[in-house]
């Protein structure tokens, strides 16, 4: 079991919370992530490690409320307990070297970014954040991005807070206007990472993308997280979740996205396990 030692709203549908696993906080890294369930009926649900504080002893997630499985989460408080915490997985980010770097985040993925930001600030690069929501009712991490950043730019869809426009269109500027990057990180929606891709791929700056498919595992063995990077497959959960951005067949990560939407949608949907574990009771 493992406790959950703080729990903070972002926004109406954010949440950020701190895991009590000592472990998974002394190993844990960038890029790396978890997979967690709420109880012995819970489905498993992959989340990137937002931060770790070793001293204490506990791993940093945040998780947007869109299924019964977070939604359940969602509703634990401090001092309670979920039942699994698995981790580290994945392959760290590979972020050393960098003289300046631009992270990009669209949405609930600025808080897959936000890691990024901070270990490349701790290696001492120049770093530049540009993150991009909705509106200004949804900006999560400013705080936090300010500290890790030299430059923060904010963008809303609708212009309601910091800059109007995409995270695409400030990127395309700042690269118009003669800035130099080693490397950018780009993490959200798969068309704004294919964007970005499209921007930096004709300048050759190396770009390096988080890949989200569909995950069970986490461990290589259940081949739900398939993506195409060279022409090659590639298991998400082991080979990455980090790949060059050059490399990734964006149009076949966003079909395999799409296979199981229905069932996504379908809120009202119970598991024959449970049905089968409230049989029992009665």
């Amino acid at each position: 079991m493992f406790k959950i030692v703080k729990k903070e709203k972002l926004n109406d549908d954010v949440t950020r919370m701190a895991i009590e696993a000592p472990l998974i906080a002394e190993k844990g890294k960038a890029g790396q992530f978890i997979i967690f369930r709420v109880d012995e009926l819970g489905e498993r649900i992959p989340l990137t490690i937002a931060g770790t504080n070793k001293d204490e002893g506990t791993v940093d997630i945040i998780f947007q409320t869109i299924g019964k499985g977070t939604r359940v989460l969602a509703n634990k408080e401090e001092g309670e307990y979920i039942l699994d915490f698995v981790g580290p997985l994945g392959i760290p980010s590979a972020l050393e070297g960098h003289k300046r770097a631009c992270v990009i985040g669209g949405g609930v993925g600025t808080a897959i970014a936000y890691p990024s930001a901070v270990e490349l600030h701790n290696l001492g690069s120049e770093v530049d954040v540009i993150v991009g929501f909705r509106n200004k009712d949804i900006v999560i991490l400013e705080d936090e991005f300010r500290a890790a950043s030299d430059n923060l730019y904010m963008m809303t869809d609708d212009g309601s807070y910091g800059e109007h426009g995409f995270v695409t269109k400030k990127l395309e500027d700042l690269l118009e206007a003669g800035v130099e990057y080693d490397v950018i990180v780009a993490i959200g929606p798969v068309p704004m990472m294919k964007a970005v891709v499209e921007l930096t791929k004709p300048k050759g700056i190396k770009t390096l993308v988080s890949l989200n498919p569909i995950m069970v595992d986490g461990t290589g063995m259940c081949g739900c997280c398939r993506v195409v990077v060279d022409g090659e497959l590639k298991f998400a959960c082991v080979d990455g979740p980090e790949f060059d951005g050059f490399e990734v067949d964006f149009d076949d990560l966003t079909r395999r996205n799409r296979t199981y939407i229905a069932e996504e949608e379908a809120r009202d949907h119970e598991c024959r396990a449970e049905l089968a574990a409230k049989k029992a009771d009665q």
